[in-house]
């Protein structure tokens, strides 16, 4: 793949958070978070099922508001942010649903150029083809561009969901179990796409996951959450370097060399 964006300083945060809570009744999900991603980073953040993992990205993409702490997402407080500065700071962040979130009703193409159409209206109809044909080749599907979803497999579909999220050239991409119900060749393929996405656009990514190869194969740093914060970081093989039994128990249940 060839690079399509400028160089990156990995330094520089891109987000920051610090001493996140969030619950639900009497359900304490996120007991004080700390956390910062960097200019290209790919951070997996891993936990069981239910441990708000997808509570955190809501947040950072401001679909969910935290109890207390602080979130800085690309300069933005999401505690003060607009509504008017949200709708801007989530044309930057890119979404990639579990599900793919295609419309079932539209042709791949359709799809694509719907979130164009919809913010980037200063584009024509030929910058908007010339666009969407960038997307489909960089996820390796030019040849779907005219087929529904419902014609397309597990992985096609997640590489389309992908496609359609680097539409508009988002800074920060957020994949949600990006794995999940794949079989383990189709898994390792996504793994890989999302490693390419990382280095054509200069993404910074959290990838939140339970599947251990997925964390492996694209996190350059991985985050564990455990009863609500962070307890261990660091390389694949520094955060399973611990006698901690729920560390062991999660790398024995979900993974062997």
């Amino acid at each position: 793949m060839k690079k399509v964006t400028s160089p990156i300083n990995k330094n520089q945060q891109v987000i920051t958070i610090r001493g996140l809570r969030k619950s639900f009744d009497e359900f304490d999900i996120l007991r004080g978070v700390d956390l910062d991603l960097f200019q290209g980073e790919n951070l997996v953040v891993l936990g069981r099922s239910g441990t708000g993992k997808s509570v955190l990205i809501k947040i950072i993409s401001g679909l969910l508001k935290p109890d207390t702490g602080q979130v800085n997402v690309l300069g933005c407080d999401m505690n003060l942010i607009t509504p008017k500065e949200l709708n801007a700071l989530r044309l930057k962040i890119g979404f990639s649903f579990q599900n793919s979130a295609l419309y079932d009703s539209m042709t791949i193409r359709e799809n694509l150029e719907f979130p164009l159409a919809r913010n980037r209206r200063d584009l024509s109809q030929k910058e908007m083809d010339r666009t969407i044909e960038m997307v489909l080749e960089a996820v390796g599907l030019s040849q779907s561009i005219n087929q529904m979803p419902a014609e397309l497999s597990g992985g096609q579909r997640k590489r389309i969901g992908i496609a359609r999220t680097l539409i508009l050239r988002p800074e920060i991409m957020l994949y949600d179990e990006p794995t999940a119900g794949l079989d383990p060749i189709t898994s390792i393929e996504i793994n890989k796409l999302i490693n390419e996405v990382q280095e054509r656009f200069n993404t910074s990514s959290i990838i939140i996951t339970h599947d251990l190869t997925c964390a492996r194969d694209t996190g350059d740093r991985i985050v564990m959450l455990l009863d609500g914060q962070f307890q261990r970081q660091g390389t694949f093989a520094e955060v399973f370097d611990t006698d901690d039994e729920r560390v062991k128990a999660f790398y024995n249940y979900n993974f062997t060399d």
